[in-house]
């Protein structure tokens, strides 16, 4: 049985290889040769880094990894990660029972059936931002004209927050999602976006909506901070991830003609399209966090109590034992036992959101868009390594 001992092989963030979708090739490496292997992080700490698909699923699904980020020896990929998953904790940092009581309030906000009847406004918002996007123009950039207004829209209806502020929120989520942030930054970042969203929740006191934090102040059992925090975490998600899913969708598609073709040619493969592209591309680059609370014995390896653990969904999701050539894209796949959402009690409680919001997104632009094509050369697309949603910063098309 291997021990915590051993001498780390790889760092963590590791350098990415020459395909901007694929993982690095170190974690490539180490889901087969290693796939339960020390890592050295920033600081010089090390943690267990986790890459075969049934391993992370293990790790995701056992109570005895945790996701308390207070807890001594929990992994961060950064300072500013530090800062941000330390200050005020979000229930994607809590345990059982507390996460479990948290979730509990959000949940029937993200039933499929309740997220489903959300489809006739979402595919009038996808709708006019491309009207406005083509209105007399034959190219524009889909990052800030559609992909990134999207889903921005949507969270800001649901949340009852005023879209007119996104300049603000955005920019407060760029630096607290940015791997290289100085803590000080983050945590002024933070700070005043929680302080806008508890101004705001202490206004639905005496001027209710139909949105989620309006709801989350009739119920009557969290404070007006609880609620800014909950507010922030459903508000960074809630855009950045399908913003960034959908432009780099687009992104792979284009660079996969065949598959482009195939989505055309049958626009009733669209989820299950989404479903691939979702296993294929796995935004999450850095990995999610737990530690170990007592000895676990995974594979041949034994983590001790208290040390850390990254999960690599995205290497997971390219496990050839699971996703046979799960390097390349297939949209006839079946791809549904991807690990993009997450597993077990934190699985991403905003999917069924994300799902319908990339589904919209990508059957109107193809619909829409029939000459769809990039408009600078594929070696000068800049991608989103610097963060920890992973995606491109622009993406200049023209149809």
């Amino acid at each position: 049985m291997a021990t915590a001992e051993k001498t780390p092989r790889f760092t963590h963030p590791a350098a990415r290889g020459t395909c901007p979708f694929a993982p690095p090739p170190a974690y490539d490496q180490a889901r087969q040769e290693e796939p339960v292997s020390r890592v050295t992080l920033w600081d010089g700490s090390t943690s267990w880094l986790v890459t075969r698909h049934e391993d992370v699923k293990a790790v995701l699904s056992d109570a005895r990894f945790s996701s308390d980020s207070t807890r001594p020896g929990y992994p961060f990929i950064s300072a500013g990660a530090r800062q941000l998953n330390t200050g005020r904790p979000t229930i994607i940092r809590m345990d059982a029972p507390e996460h479990t009581h948290f979730r509990r309030m959000l949940t029937g906000e993200f039933m499929i059936k309740k997220v489903e009847a959300l489809r006739p406004e979402i595919q009038r918002i996808a709708d006019d931002l491309l009207d406005r996007m083509t209105d007399g123009r034959s190219g524009a950039d889909l990052v800030h004209e559609f992909a990134l207004p999207l889903p921005s829209l949507v969270i800001c209806l649901l949340l009852g927050v005023p879209y007119q502020d996104h300049d603000f929120f955005q920019e407060c989520s760029r630096v607290l999602l940015r791997r290289d942030s100085a803590a000080e930054d983050v945590a002024d970042a933070q700070a005043k976006l929680v302080d806008y969203l508890i101004g705001l929740t202490e206004t639905k006191r005496t001027h209710p909506d139909d949105g989620i934090l309006s709801r989350l102040v009739e119920r009557g059992e969290l404070s007006t901070q609880q609620i800014g925090d909950m507010g922030r975490l459903l508000l960074i998600a809630g855009h950045e991830t399908t913003a960034n899913m959908t432009a780099l969708s687009v992104l792979a598609l284009l660079r996969n003609p065949d598959q482009l073709a195939h989505l055309r040619e049958h626009p009733e493969s669209v989820p299950g399209a989404v479903e691939e592209l979702l296993r294929y591309l796995t935004i999450v680059h850095s990995g999610v966090t737990r530690v170990a609370t007592e000895d676990v014995d995974l594979g041949d390896v034994r983590i001790a109590a208290g040390e850390g653990v990254i999960c690599m969904v995205n290497t997971a999701n390219r496990d050839e034992r699971e996703f046979p050539d799960g390097d390349e894209l297939d949209l006839t796949r079946d791809a549904r036992r991807h690990l993009a959402f997450g597993f077990g009690a934190h699985q991403c409680l905003g999917q069924p959101l994300a799902r319908l919001e990339l589904q919209i997104a990508l059957a109107t632009i193809l619909r829409r868009l029939p000459g769809l094509r990039l408009t600078v050369p594929f070696e000068e697309v800049r991608f989103r390594g610097e963060m920890l949603i992973y995606g491109v910063h622009e993406l200049p098309i023209a149809w």
